[in-house]
């Protein structure tokens, strides 16, 4: 067997609230509607507050009378506009997407992964990348312009492929970084380089992490990762496991081919949170990489 799918989507890619790129230069718009608007409020460790598995939204107008400069325009959920802005400290219970991610309805998901990209796009772009101009936030938040030259950027997105190496069969490939415990593994992943196709990026990664040839290189979806602005692109491929494992970059510390029925054992124990003495942990619900596992033991 070489081919199998994604199961469900996955779970930071649950994308429904609108998101009304139409409203962003409308300055009387965003106005109007600022008086009823909601306000998501996130730290620099990209926590929101929350409610059990509910966010907290508090009332934009807490803030002024219209939109603040540094708040950003995540759009419209059930008629109202949503914003998010960075605070430097909470109160109450908050969590974080690593927490709660897996617990949240879609609408909240898909707010807070926006709102935490975007905000951490806006902490790392303060100077314009042409000039070195110190830059302003523009159009709700969704672009920035050079004070001195005018020149717009726009919010940057990282994209990295994340691939599930298997043998066309009943085994796959599953690695270890040298900053995880032992025994917490997960599929191979790495950043495209420019001037390189996806595919391309597939073959050279997993060549250079752990020194195995691969081919019939498959996408099958992907997922924001807001940690701190990537966009995982999923894929698999096929990969001879005679050929000797060699950790060429220093990236992986251990690299083992894992049988159909551990990888299945491991997702019934749990996650990385579960019990040390488990022989396999595996990533937590809210990586794409447990979806692709997941899809690779389910055929």
């Amino acid at each position: 067997m070489t081919a199998f799918a994604l199961g469900e989507t996955p779970l930071l890619s649950r994308t429904v609230v609108e998101r009304a790129e139409e409203l962003r230069s409308d300055v009387d718009a965003l106005r109007s509607g600022w008086a009823t608007a909601k306000l998501l409020r996130i730290d620099r460790r990209g926590q929101a507050p929350v409610a059990g598995s509910v966010l907290v939204l508090a009332e934009a107008t807490e803030l002024g009378p219209e939109p603040v400069s540094g708040a950003v325009f995540l759009g419209i959920r059930d008629g109202l506009h949503v914003w998010a802005v960075r605070v430097l400290a909470q109160t109450g219970t908050v969590a974080d997407l690593r927490r709660v991610g897996e617990d949240l309805g879609d609408a909240d998901a898909d707010l807070m992964v926006s709102a935490v990209a975007l905000l951490n796009w806006h902490d790392q772009a303060a100077f314009s990348a042409v000039d070195g101009s110190p830059s302003e936030p523009t159009v709700a938040g969704w672009s920035r312009i050079s004070t001195v030259t005018g020149h717009e950027e726009f919010p940057r997105t990282d994209p990295a492929i994340i691939c599930l190496v298997h043998d066309g069969d009943g085994r796959v490939l599953l690695a270890r970084q040298p900053s995880w415990p032992e025994r917490r593994f997960s599929v191979l992943a790495g950043f495209v380089e420019a001037g390189e196709s996806l595919e391309a990026c597939v073959v050279r990664e997993i060549r250079e992490e752990v020194g195995v040839d691969v081919h019939d290189v498959q996408y099958l979806g992907s997922q924001p990762w807001p940690f701190p602005r990537s966009l995982m692109l999923g894929f698999s491929a096929v990969a001879d496991p005679d050929q000797r494992v060699e950790f060429l970059d220093g990236e992986i510390a251990e690299a083992r081919w894992f049988t159909r029925d551990e990888v299945r054992a491991a997702l019934a124990v749990g996650d990385w949170a579960s019990p040390e003495d488990a022989p396999l942990l595996l990533p937590g619900s809210i990586s794409i990489a447990r979806g692709l596992i997941s899809g690779w033991v389910n055929g």
